[in-house]
């Protein structure tokens, strides 16, 4: 087992399956204690089951200021601190500006954009009270450009970046640092196997598919006091997908 978040208390969200479950496992294997949220709840007990040690669940609905503020005051009863705060909860649902609905679009927004502003919200004065910390807000590469039929995924993944920005220069005074992951294309449920076949794989610079355990090693990097200079930046996970105009 290695160290680098040796006695770190960290939470993270939308963590019973993919990117986030991915992130909890090397958490923990780094020595941080891991608190998995979701809304996914037998999902996120198997998932605490299999890791063993140093991983809890607990349900949390994102849009819920009332349910952040219950995890948070649980973190901070049960541990007495809270050191990395990982807004990985997120959807998609597909649709072009003339054709989603008010509801769609509202319900993208309030998960990944409502949720990332509630976790700052209600998680930073913890983060504050226990020395620091670090806070990752998971965009997109569709936080950098637009994609046709995502209006709502879109919008959601801009506004987290910016959001972002927000953070670190309000929250660095309080040794808080805050930094956005933007994944292009990463074989997890979010990639459904009837359009994983139109990815043009072939024409990435790194010619794969992303995985959960590659957002998971530059999620362990900014979680971790390597990344103690590094606050209100984008770190893009896409196997070169932004540098060419090939897609």
């Amino acid at each position: 087992m290695a160290d680098r978040l040796a006695g770190k208390v960290a939470l993270i969200t939308g963590a019973a399956r993919g990117q986030g479950a991915a992130e909890a496992r090397l958490f923990v294997a780094e020595g941080a204690t891991v608190v998995v949220t979701d809304v996914l709840d037998d999902d996120g007990a198997a998932l605490v089951a299999d890791i063993g040690e140093g991983a809890h669940y607990r349900h949390l609905d994102v849009t819920q200021e009332l349910e952040w503020q219950a995890a948070i005051d649980h973190i901070r009863a049960t541990f007495g601190h809270l050191d990395v705060l990982v807004n990985n909860a997120g959807i998609g649902i597909p649709g072009t500006i003339i054709d989603t609905s008010l509801a769609d679009y509202r319900r993208v927004i309030e998960i990944n954009q409502v949720g990332t502003f509630l976790g700052m919200h209600v998680g930073a004065p913890l983060l504050r009270d226990s020395g620091g910390g670090s806070i990752i807000n998971v965009s997109s590469m569709m936080g950098f450009v637009g994609g046709p039929a995502r209006v709502a995924y879109t919008a959601s993944k801009f506004a987290i970046r910016g959001m972002t920005k927000v953070g670190a220069i309000e929250l660095g005074p309080m040794g808080i640092r805050v930094n956005s992951i933007h994944p292009g294309a990463i074989e997890t449920d979010f990639i459904r196997a009837e359009t994983r076949h139109l990815l043009p794989v072939d024409k990435l610079p790194l010619q794969r598919i992303g995985t959960p355990d590659d957002v998971a090693k530059l999620a362990l990097f900014l979680a971790s006091d390597d990344a103690a200079y590094s606050t209100g930046s984008e770190f893009i996970v896409d196997g070169g997908w932004l540098s060419t105009t090939a897609l």
